[in-house]
C-alpha cells in the first residue's frame, strides 16, 4: 500500500495552519451531526504535503476508523485517468481528436438525435456530422445519464437498464454498443451533457491499444505512479470504506459491487482508490505529466488537458444543460476529462483561473491549481454528491488558508 506523510510544515509553503485547523473542525461538525460517515484530506503545495488529516468512521456500523490507507470509491474521478489514457495513445499517433468514433468502434455508424416523441415512440433525424473523439472527451457527444431524470432519452437509458449502473449481462464492449444504438440528445459538438461519454473513452482505450482497460491502466498508469492500492475492485476488504446516502442510511447494494472483479470496466467510475494513490496521480498532473521521473503525457498535452474546449470560451452555464454534473456551470469551462475555472468571480468562490479537477458520485473531489502549484484531495462516502455543499466549502476553506507566496 502506498501511504504518505506531511512533508513540510504548512507555514514553509504558504499555508496557515491555524486556518487548516479551522477547516478540519469544519469538516468534523459533519461527521459529528450525522452528515458524513467520515473523511480523509490531503493538501500539497509546490509538490509537497503540507497538510492531510482524517476524521470520523470508514464503517459506521462496525465503528471502524478512517484510516491514512482507506480506500474509497472514487466514481467520476475515474474520468480524469481515463482521459490521461487516451491522451496517451493520441501522443503515440494512435488517433486524431477529430477522428469520427465509428473509425474504431463501428456501432457509432450513422447516428441519431433525438427531436421529440416519447421514449416509447422517440422522434429522431440524422446526424449532421458524426461523434468524433473530441466530443467523448469534452462531453459534447449527446450522450446522456439515466439518473439525470431531466428529459425523454435520460428515461430512453433507464428503460434500457442504464441508471446507476448497467445490466449485469453486458461487459464494456457490449454497453458501448447498446448506447451507439439508442439517439444522441443534440447534433453533436453543439452543447455540453455530464454522460456515459467517459466509458466509451475507455473502451476505444481498449480497442485502439489492443488491452482491456483494467489492464492499460495497471501497465501504463497506475504502476508507473506507483498507484498500488488503485484498481476496479478493492485490494483490501478490511480498509474499504461502506458507503452511505443521506442520514447515513447503508448502501450494500452499490457499496459491495467493487469486491469482486467487475465485467464491466467503468473508464467513467469504476475505480477505487486512496487519498496518497490519487494524490499522486494529481501531483502528475501539476508536474505538466511527470512525477518522480515517470513522464506519462507531454508538457503542452497536459496544457491542452486543462485548457477550456467549449466552443467561444463559453462556461458550462452558457453552453451545458441545466443539470447536474460533478462541478458548479458558472465561470467554469470543461477540457478533456476535467472542469476548469475560468472566472473564479462568476463562480463566487475562491480559486484561481485554470484550476482543475473533478470529482465523484459519493461526495469525493480534487483540484490542480498550478497557478498556486496547489493540490487538493478530498475522500468520503456519501451519495449523491449534490447532497450538502462540500466541494464549495473545501475552496472556501483551503483558499483561505493560503498566505503570502513561498
Amino acid at each position: 500500500m502506498t501511504q504518505v506523510a506531511r512533508e513540510v510544515e504548512p507555514l514553509e509553503v504558504g499555508l496557515d495552519p491555524t486556518r487548516l485547523a479551522r477547516l478540519d473542525r469544519h469538516f468534523a461538525r459533519y461527521v459529528d451531526d450525522g452528515r458524513l460517515p467520515g473523511w480523509s484530506l490531503l493538501i500539497s503545495r509546490y509538490s509537497q504535503v503540507a497538510h492531510t488529516s482524517t476524521y470520523g468512521l470508514r464503517d459506521v456500523e462496525a465503528g471502524a476508523p478512517v484510516t491514512d490507507d482507506t480506500l474509497f470509491r472514487i466514481y467520476s474521478m475515474t474520468k480524469p485517468i481515463t482521459s490521461v489514457a487516451a491522451l496517451m495513445l493520441y501522443e503515440e499517433g494512435a488517433f486524431e481528436l477529430t477522428d469520427p468514433v465509428s473509425r474504431y468502434l463501428p456501432a457509432f455508424e450513422n447516428q441519431r438525435v433525438l427531436t421529440g416523441g416519447t421514449a416509447a415512440k422517440p422522434v429522431t433525424v440524422p446526424a449532421i456530422e458524426p461523434v468524433r473523439i473530441w466530443h467523448l472527451l469534452t462531453h459534447t457527444a449527446g450522450l446522456t445519464y439515466g439518473f439525470h431524470h431531466v428529459d425523454v432519452l435520460d428515461e430512453i437509458y433507464r428503460a434500457n437498464g442504464f441508471e446507476w449502473g448497467t445490466p449485469k449481462e453486458l461487459d464494456l464492449a457490449a454497453c458501448v454498443d447498446a448506447w451507439a444504438g439508442l439517439p444522441l440528445a443534440f447534433q453533436p459538438g453543439t452543447e455540453w451533457n455530464y454522460s456515459v461519454a467517459t466509458d466509451v473513452v475507455g473502451r476505444l482505450v481498449e480497442v485502439v491499444s489492443g488491452q482491456s482497460l483494467d489492464t492499460f491502466f495497471a501497465e501504463r498508469i497506475l504502476g508507473p505512479l506507483g498507484m498500488t492500492d488503485t484498481a476496479f475492485s478493492a485490494s483490501d476488504a478490511d480498509r474499504l470504506a461502506a458507503l452511505y446516502t443521506p442520514g447515513l442510511v447503508r448502501n450494500n447494494q452499490m457499496g459491495r459491487a467493487v469486491l469482486q472483479e467487475p465485467r464491466y470496466l467503468s473508464g467513467g467510475g469504476g475505480l477505487v482508490s486512496t487519498r496518497s494513490d490519487y494524490h499522486r496521480f494529481a501531483r502528475m498532473l501539476l508536474n505538466r505529466g511527470e512525477l518522480d521521473g515517470v513522464r506519462l503525457l507531454g508538457d503542452r498535452t497536459v496544457r491542452f488537458l486543462a485548457a477550456n474546449h467549449l466552443p467561444g470560451g463559453a462556461d458550462l452555464e452558457q453552453f451545458g444543460r441545466p443539470l447536474f454534473a460533478e462541478t458548479p456551470f458558472r465561470g467554469v469551462g470543461f477540457g478533456l476529462g476535467v472542469s476548469v475555472t475560468l472566472d473564479p468571480v462568476a463562480g463566487r468562490n475562491l480559486g484561481s483561473v485554470g484550476e482543475f479537477g473533478w470529482g465523484g458520485a459519493a461526495s469525493t473531489a480534487f483540484w490542480v491549481d498550478p497557478a498556486e502549484q496547489l493540490v487538493v484531495v478530498f475522500l468520503t462516502q456519501l451519495l449523491p454528491s449534490s447532497t450538502y455543499p462540500i466541494r464549495s466549502q473545501l475552496r472556501q476553506l483551503v483558499y483561505s488558508a493560503l498566505t503570502a507566496e513561498k
